[in-house]
């Protein structure tokens, strides 16, 4: 079984700032890069996540508040929480292709990738054409 994931951005439909709407990744993330994964992802019909630095692996069914929550600012407690909910999360894909914009590939998701308990099974991919 497979599954898709890309990291969460700083582009959010700010008209949510201010309320207590719970929406779905693909309403509240704007980033064209972002937009471009979901809408590929729900094309194929795969399976897929956004790593939100604040609410972890955030899968499409689920809502959230609006929030803003730099990489940078991810404690080290909070890094471990998100390490946490990764593995728990994700722990029954076989396959787990992460989605990397090289050129905004925070160093937290390389982090992230790389001390997981799946390491052995994630994949990190540039292209959205590689969803499939």
């Amino acid at each position: 079984m497979r599954i898709y994931l890309t990291h969460c951005s700083a582009k959010k439909d700010d008209s949510l700032k201010d309320s207590n709407r719970e929406v779905p990744p693909d309403v509240l993330y704007t980033a064209k890069p972002t937009q471009r994964f979901m809408s590929k992802c729900k094309q194929k019909g795969v399976e897929w996540a956004i790593f939100s630095d604040l609410y972890g692996v955030w899968f499409p069914d689920v809502r959230h508040r609006w929030y803003e929550k730099d990489p940078s600012k991810v404690t080290e407690q909070g890094f471990r929480t998100l390490l946490l909910d990764f593995d728990a999360k994700l722990h029954q894909y076989d396959d787990i292709w992460f989605y990397c914009n090289p050129g905004r590939f925070h160093p937290l998701y390389k982090r992230l990738l790389s001390e997981s308990s799946l390491t052995e099974r994630i994949a990190r991919f540039t292209h959205i054409r590689d969803i499939v």
